[in-house]
């Protein structure tokens, strides 16, 4: 896995910065102007402090996943840098859904706005509220395909995202055409 995370440096009073860590975004809507909420989403992220984007893919149409009887979806990733640690940026990224209007609805339902955290450096974690890398990265072509467009050489747990996606090329995603619905 890739990281742009710097060694903490000491401050002068003996307090510790931590430098900026790489992480990677999986971004979803299927409710409204689908593109224009992922691109509302990653406007928030950044006017809020919560990240510097690095690069953004394309937004791609993809059929729903786990719930079939919804529209198709618009989903993006992203590479970007936080100094937030996992758990805040957890609570980050999930107050710009609510504040977005995500509701909650059934599992794998439709959504206004869905932000899920990729990776967080390198470091693999799993607690009750996250686990990284996202533990479904490698069965979804709509964060694979995305996340290899801007990362084609990016390896997760020894895993490469770009031979993975490949896996999925049969499968029906396409970038999103301007206009669409």
């Amino acid at each position: 896995m890739r990281s742009n995370a710097a060694d903490p440096a000491p401050q002068s009073g003996g307090q510790v910065e931590i430098g900026l860590v790489e992480i990677g975004l999986g971004l979803g809507s299927n409710i409204g102007d689908r593109p224009a909420n992922i691109k509302k989403a990653l406007a928030l992220l950044e006017a809020r402090g919560i990240v510097e984007l690095v690069i953004v893919s394309s937004i791609y149409k993809t059929p729903p996943w786990g719930y079939l009887a919804q529209e198709h979806f618009a989903n993006a990733c992203a590479l970007a840098k936080t100094k937030l640690d996992p758990a805040d940026l957890l609570a980050a990224v999930k107050a710009i859904e609510i504040d977005m209007g995500r509701a909650d609805t059934i599992r794998w339902g439709p959504r206004l706005i869905d932000i899920d955290i990729l990776f967080y450096g390198d470091a693999p974690l799993a607690t009750k509220d996250l686990v990284l890398p996202h533990k479904e990265l490698f069965n979804r072509s709509f964060v694979l395909v995305p996340l290899a467009e801007i990362a084609p050489t990016l390896k997760l747990d020894g895993r490469s995202i770009a031979a993975a996606a490949a896996c999925h090329a049969g499968e029906p995603i396409e970038k999103w055409e301007s206009g669409s619905q």
